[in-house]
């Protein structure tokens, strides 16, 4: 495993994060229920230990993930061994006493006196962070540093470009964490922000390195095969995590893996991290891919599930993977998938059902139009074969 030297405070940083968000299980949606399976999770966590990742990312919403990484950690001995980081749910305070409130929950899930990089989770405006000034959020900072039970803190980020830098300006940060890949370069924080960050000396920390797995799977046909061309031993994971090791601002890249073979093709990649790896050929070959990749994808969506519960029971991420595969694989595909994910369920969960309240456009990270982009998927799918599903198949679940 290779290492990068957090400049701030000298802490040697494995360049592979391990992204605590989606543990395995047969679907994500498992996890954000605390439904996966966590005897393979402990076992994935501490392998990863093992192959020396020691970076590990998770959040107070991410159900069930801070206690299974906390009571690993503590079961195995390896707390000291890494760099813990955890994120304050601001969607979820509504006042000043929240912060202690969600920090001590945080602290006896994570089993620990301290947490290593702490982050503002989802701090997206200036409007956001006045409003956590007036609480007073910067004496509590100073107040946990000083008694050690925050050692860095930084903040994650999912808006404006602009908002970025202004954030970035507004407070003494120790670290921060974007979205970045090579299909985002110029979206939310950007290259800009991303070395805006790195002039500051600021650890950048990468989430979403390859779009939640959009850019590791089921990339259209022409995308692999360009790549294929280039450098046929290489994996289109391993293009995602090369073009950002590439890249000297890129402090470590987090990344959800699941299965234990995600997790040593990971490692494999890592190793041979490095600025300037990439040649002139391989730059042509992932600007090629990136316009294939943003031709097909009609939706930016990356499955996180923060728009989810929807409260009239659509699927929203399988609404949106159903209707990016009809463009970039085909439209029986995508008909095929849409039907299977939002028909032969206990409820429906079409898109059609939409009551258009907007609750999941409050907290989508890509700032995706949500109800627009359902409208989109119900005139695309909904036609007459699909109404005639829709009255076929609650008679056959209730005969099965």
């Amino acid at each position: 495993m290779k290492y990068n030297i957090n400049p701030r405070n000298g802490d040697r940083l494995s360049v592979l994060g391990y992204g605590c968000m989606r543990f395995g299980g047969d679907h994500i949606a498992r996890s954000f229920a605390g439904g996966f399976d966590k005897k393979k999770a402990e076992e994935l966590l501490v392998s990863a230990v093992e192959q020396g990742v020691n970076y590990f990312d998770t959040a107070y919403v991410y159900s069930g993930s801070e206690e299974i990484l906390g009571s690993t950690l503590q079961k195995h001995g390896l707390r000291e061994k890494v760099f813990l980081a955890t994120k304050l749910p601001l969607m979820l305070c509504r006042k000043a006493d929240d912060l202690d409130k969600f920090f001590e929950i945080q602290l006896k899930r994570l089993q620990t006196e301290y947490i290593d990089y702490y982050l503002l989770h989802m701090l997206t405006d200036m409007k956001t962070w006045n409003r956590l000034c007036e609480w007073g959020i910067r004496e509590w900072i100073a107040k946990l540093k000083i008694e050690g039970r925050i050692r860095n803190i930084g903040f994650s980020f999912h808006g404006a470009q602009q908002e970025f830098l202004d954030l970035l300006d507004a407070y003494d940060w120790d670290f921060c964490q974007i979205q970045y890949n090579y299909s985002d370069e110029n979206y939310q924080a950007g290259v800009k922000g991303l070395r805006a960050a790195a002039a500051k000396n600021l650890p950048v920390i990468i989430m979403e390195p390859l779009l939640g797995g959009k850019l590791a799977k089921n990339l259209p046909e022409e995308a692999v095969k360009r790549f294929k061309e280039t450098r046929p031993e290489l994996s289109p994971a391993a293009w995602g995590f090369r073009w950002l090791y590439n890249q000297p601002e890129v402090t470590v890249v987090l990344s959800g893996m699941n299965e234990p073979e995600q997790l040593e093709d990971n490692v494999r990649i890592a190793d041979t991290a490095g600025h300037g790896i990439l040649t002139e050929e391989e730059m042509a070959a992932i600007a090629n891919v990136k316009a294939v990749f943003e031709r097909v994808y009609k939706i930016h969506c990356t499955g996180c599930h923060y728009c989810m519960p929807c409260p009239a029971g659509v699927d929203i991420p399988s609404c949106f993977a159903a209707y990016n595969s009809r463009f970039s694989i085909s439209k029986s595909q995508g008909l095929f998938q849409y039907t299977m994910s939002t028909l032969m369920n206990d409820k429906p969960a079409y898109a059609s059902l939409c009551r258009k309240c907007g609750a999941c456009e409050r907290h989508c990270p890509q700032n995706i139009k949500i109800r627009k982009e359902l409208e989109a998927v119900s005139r695309e799918f909904e036609g007459v074969p699909f109404k005639i599903m829709k009255k076929v198949v609650p008679l056959f679940m209730r005969k099965s």
